[in-house]
């Protein structure tokens, strides 16, 4: 079931490899023996890139992350017919997603990018060391037009799904800065889906 938000919320709800979006917060992303499940879209206008006051031309094609050996092209997220948000293939060797509502990375404003854990089928996926990530790390995004964006990762930080900081990855700041965002924590076999999401903040 896909439950929408309220047209008052703030933030761009939505996950990577499925679950239920609703106002509190992004629910626990399906596991390794789950499948992709639709996501429901905001009602409300959401301050995004287009509204932030740095301006940039390209588009995020690359991210790497060489301390845990993430190196993968960035394809892009939108909503599809139904008004729910796309998730990345749910393949081993799929890559990460930039979600194009969300800023562009170098622009003011959070970027998000997505990308899975693992899946059934082929195990480990692209975020699947996401956690091990260190406050100091570099991440590099590559753009369309030729430039490199380089973000510092400032926190490592693990939520369960009822209380996923919505506004701080998905809100207004006034800053270019990034979020890497995966499931994480235990996997609930009952529900078919992990119990946390792993987020990754960067400026």
């Amino acid at each position: 079931m896909i439950e929408r938000p309220p047209a008052a919320a703030l933030a761009v709800l939505l996950a990577l490899v499925g679950g239920l979006l609703t106002a509190r917060g992004v629910a626990a992303m399906t596991g390794p023996e789950a499948e992709p499940a639709a996501v429901a879209a905001p009602e409300a206008p959401v301050r995004t890139a287009a509204s932030t006051r740095t301006k940039v031309k390209g588009i995020p094609t690359r991210l790497d992350i060489p301390s845990i050996g993430v190196h993968t092209r960035l394809i892009k997220l939108g909503l599809n017919k139904d008004g729910t948000v796309q998730v990345p293939p749910l393949d081993g060797d799929a890559p990460a997603g930039w979600y194009g509502r969300s800023a562009v990375p170098g622009a003011t404003g959070p970027a998000v990018i997505l990308g899975h854990v693992d899946s059934a089928r082929d195990g480990p996926a692209i975020f699947y060391r996401l956690s091990q990530l260190k406050p100091g790390a570099e991440v590099t995004v590559r753009r369309s037009d030729g430039s490199t964006v380089r973000f510092h990762v400032t926190r490592v930080a693990r939520y369960p799904k009822t209380g996923f900081p919505t506004e701080d990855v998905y809100g207004p700041i006034p800053y270019p800065a990034l979020r890497l965002v995966t499931c994480g924590g235990s996997f609930d076999r009952n529900r078919g889906s992990y119990r946390d999401n792993v987020v990754v903040s960067a400026r």
